[in-house]
This record gives C-alpha cells, structure tokens and sequence, in this order.
C-alpha cells in the first residue's frame, strides 16, 4: 500500500532545526508548553517515566520544573530532531525523529509535544506511535500549530509571487484544521480526547522581522514541493509591501496570527469512564434542568 503523501522534506527541516539552535526563538514554544504544564498540574496523578517530544531547547522541562507539577513528573526524557537543540543542557536526551520513534510498547507514563508534530508527514501514524508507547491509562499532552497559523504571510507571499513570476506554489506549511483535531485523536486510538485553542496575534516592524523569527524558531519552510523554488529577496520585499498594506496597525507595525491547538488523550484503560448507550438515561434533560419541555415546532405558550 502507498504511504501516506510526503509534504515535508524532514532533512531540511532538521538543517533548519540545526542552525537555529543557537539563536533559538522560544516564545511561542515556551507559551504553548507552560500551558501543557498548567494542564498537567490539574491531573491527579503521577508519571514516573515521560517523554518530551521535539523538545528543542527545554522550554516544557523548565516550565516544569518552576511548576507545582514537577512532583507528578519522575524521569523527564528530552528528544529532538536536531541534535545541537539538545547541547549542553543535563538530564536524559535522545536524538530522535517523531516520525520514528524509538521507544518499547506500553513503557510510558506521560508523553507531551509542543509545537513540534505539525512537521510530521503522517499525524494520524505519530499519534499511534505515541499511543502504543504509552502504558493503558498513559497521557498525552500536545500543541501543534493550526489552520489559521500565519494566514496574513500566505495571503501576501502568494500575491507577490503571482504579481512577479506569474504563478505561485505553496510557500507555509498546511496546518491541522481544529475541526479535525478531535478525530485524529481518536483514529490514533486515544480514549477521552479534549481539544482547545489558544490564538495568538505578534506584532511587528514589519513583515521581514516576523520572517527573521521564523527562521530563528526553526520554523522556515520545509515543504517538499517548494525546496526547488528559493524566496528571492525581490518577492520578500513586495510581500512586505503588500503586508504593511493590509495588515498594519495605526503605529505601522503589521500583526502575525498564530492558533495553537491543545490535544490531550489518554491510553485506554478498562478503568476509564465510557459513554452511556443512547437511550440508557434515567432522567430526562428537562427535569434536570427544571426547565419546560415542547415538541418540535411548537410555539412559545401552545399546549
């Protein structure tokens, strides 16, 4: 059977990962993971092993470790892609790829990905992956970048590439629609899931400032399609004009939008609570509700 369509050209987004690791921009990475932890705190439970996947430079493992969930946390493995993400910080780290990962069936407590899945070519084979190396009654925690992610850059680099060559190709990576966030998690075998969003909106001076933090966050494109076709300096600079022109504020600083998407699922577990069949209940919803209750297409005040 053919595998799943190749959208990412994984080594290039290693190559990217590597030389962004000393210049490493963290502040969307460190937002999404302390609420993973603010997530974590609330769960009463303990994880004795757990995996930090795409770690980069540490951001869940300090925010961790500043948290009252630290506790609940025994051995925190870090994993990368890149391997100088991993340098010179202590503790248990692997150089590892999400696509493939190297850990045993059922041998983990925890497992949390921030803003590192989106660059996998097939979400729905990581996401099992992850649930069979997590224990029955294991957690995953994960933030990924989604649909609206950089809507304002796509719009401008498609526009401008028209404008100057006469056609344009994919220059943003496809991010996870949040209408089908809950039913990856449940193709990938997950029990319980839960989705949320958190959007975010970045100002800037101006739209190459915002392509400067890309790059620093590892984040340029890695698209298969488009390795061929280089961003010329003449299609950033009309993109940047086009930008200012639709996206600016009234100081002139344009703003970037990011929608990060929370995912959290547990292994199954015979201990779980499962949905009633239909038609099981023993109170009806407008007794509970205290509320009247008419048939369809009756109107207010009829019997």
């Amino acid at each position: 059977m053919p595998g799943p369509p190749r959208l990412f050209d994984r080594g290039l987004h290693r190559l990217r990962l590597e030389r962004a690791a000393s210049r490493y921009a963290d502040f969307l990475k460190r937002r999404a993971a302390g609420d993973l932890v603010e997530r974590l705190e609330a769960i009463r439970r303990t994880f004795p092993l757990a995996v930090d996947l795409g770690a980069r430079r540490g951001a869940f493992g300090e925010a961790l470790a500043r948290s009252d969930a630290a506790a609940k946390v025994g051995l925190l493995v870090e994993t990368d892609l890149a391997a100088p993400m991993l340098a010179g910080r202590g503790g248990a780290r692997v150089v590892a790829d999400e696509e493939r990962l190297p850990f045993a069936e059922a041998r983990l407590d925890l497992v949390v990905s921030s803003l590192a899945l989106h660059w996998v070519n097939d979400l729905v084979g990581a996401l099992i992956q992850i649930r069979r190396c997590l224990r029955p009654d294991g957690l995953f925690l994960g933030a990924i970048l989604g649909g609206a992610t950089l809507a304002e850059l796509r719009g401008v680099l498609t526009d401008a590439e028209i404008e100057l060559r006469g056609g344009a190709g994919p220059r943003v990576s496809p991010f996870a629609d949040v209408r089908d966030a809950g039913a990856l998690l449940q193709r990938a075998g997950f029990a319980l899931p839960v989705v949320d969003i958190d959007r975010v909106s970045v100002r800037y001076d101006h739209a190459l400032a915002l392509i400067g933090d890309l790059r620093a966050m590892g984040e340029a494109s890695a698209l298969a399609e488009g390795a061929g076709r280089p961003l010329t300096r003449a299609i950033a600079a009309r993109a940047a004009e086009l930008y200012g022109d639709r996206h600016a504020g009234a100081d002139g600083r344009i703003v970037a939008t990011f929608e990060i998407i929370v995912l959290t699922g547990w292994s199954p577990h015979e201990s779980q609570q499962l949905p009633l069949r239909p038609g099981a209940a023993r109170v009806r919803l407008a007794d509970a509700l205290g509320a009247r209750e008419r048939r369809a297409g009756d109107q207010d005040g009829s019997s």
